[in-house]
This record gives structure tokens, C-alpha cells and sequence, in this order.
């Protein structure tokens, strides 16, 4: 099954065992990653132990907190190299999960991991179908750019929606919080670029 599949790349990252390296090292204990973060004590220790993948904005906020680059979790060592080629069968599949044991609604692929100093962020998602009660927001620092590729996606704020189709675009400001969901039955497939200033 896929979901096997992606819990078994997603261990083979070791992004909690990274964390709480990271972690450690700056002598942080989980509170003052919690008060770092603004994220709850339960969900870091999750996270730490590996029971439940971050999403992007969650990792994110831990990338920052820890001062490295969010593709730092994505990695087995740092190259400086200027220019990288990551291949179609190298990409890195996380079935993104927020707390407990509930579905954030997407997987994603970090696209330009292999690079570790640089701006942008750029991923592959792709967006399950969710009831409209069971969205989940996020929020984090800095700026997002979408192009829908395959399937229709909405996107919603606390007060506004828009509905996406092959094609479309959508450029926001990621610390206003935001939720995505696929309108079909079969997932939505976007190019995501995410620029989180240092």
C-alpha cells in the first residue's frame, strides 16, 4: 500500500530523531521548543518519537526555532554544492500528519532538499478530499506560491475561499492560517514554493 510505503520513508528520514538531536544540542528541553514554537509540549514529543509526521508550517516553526533550513530534515549530510539535480526516483515522500492522530489532508515531496542554504522551498503536494468539519489551518512565516497541476483544490481562510483548477495559481502571505482540500475523489496535485525569511 502507498501509506505503507510513505510511513516507511518517512522512518527512513528520522526527521524526530533530528529534531531532538537539533534539540539537545542548543541544550533545549521540549518547553523551550514549545515556547519557541508555539507549538503544545504533546505534539513535539509525538513528533520527537516519530508517531506522527509534521506538516510543512510545523515544520517549518521547528526549522526556525532550531536555526537550520527546513531541508536540513530532509537529508543525510549538508552540501554547499551551488547547483543540485535531485532525480524523480530520489524525491522524499511524507504523509503529513498534525496532532494525534488526525490526517493534516496531504503528502508532500521536498523537491530541492539536496540544497541546504537557500530561500525558497519548493514541494510537491498532494491534496486528499476532506470533509469541510475536518479541515485543518496552519499558519507560519513568510510567503507561498501554488500552481495547481492535476485535479480541483480549495483553498480557505477563516473568512474566504477560493476553488482552483489546472492551470490556476494563488500567491498568499502563509501567516494568515489557511486549509487546503481536494474537491474530487481522486487527489489534487500542486507545485508549492515556500519562502520563510531567517
Amino acid at each position: 500500500m502507498v501509506s505503507d510505503e510513505i510511513k516507511h520513508e518517512v522512518k527512513k528520514l528520522h526527521i524526530g530523531k533530528k529534531i531532538r538531536t537539533l534539540r539537545k544540542e542548543a541544550g533545549l528541553v521540549l518547553q523551550d521548543l514549545s515556547d519557541r514554537t508555539g507549538l503544545s509540549k504533546p505534539l513535539l514529543s509525538q513528533i520527537e518519537k516519530e508517531v506522527v509526521s509534521p506538516p510543512i508550517a510545523t515544520l517549518l516553526k521547528i526549522s526556525k526555532a532550531l536555526h537550520v533550513n527546513i531541508s536540513y530534515f530532509f537529508q543525510n549530510s549538508e552540501p554547499e554544492e551551488r547547483i543540485v539535480l535531485v532525480r524523480k526516483d530520489e524525491s522524499k515522500r511524507v504523509d503529513s500528519r498534525s496532532f494525534g492522530r488526525e490526517e493534516s489532508g496531504y503528502y508532500y515531496e521536498a523537491l530541492a532538499y539536496k540544497k541546504a542554504k537557500k530561500s525558497m522551498e519548493p514541494f510537491l503536494v498532494e491534496f486528499k478530499r476532506k470533509r469541510m468539519d475536518r479541515l485543518s489551518f496552519f499558519s507560519h512565516e513568510g510567503e507561498e506560491f501554488i500552481y495547481l497541476l492535476e485535479g480541483t483544490l480549495e483553498f480557505r481562510t477563516e473568512n474566504q475561499q477560493y476553488i482552483l483548477h489546472p492551470g490556476d495559481s494563488l500567491y498568499f502571505d502563509s501567516s494568515i492560517p489557511h486549509a487546503y482540500r481536494s474537491l474530487e475523489r481522486k487527489n489534487a496535485r500542486a507545485l508549492t514554493v515556500v519562502y520563510s525569511s531567517k
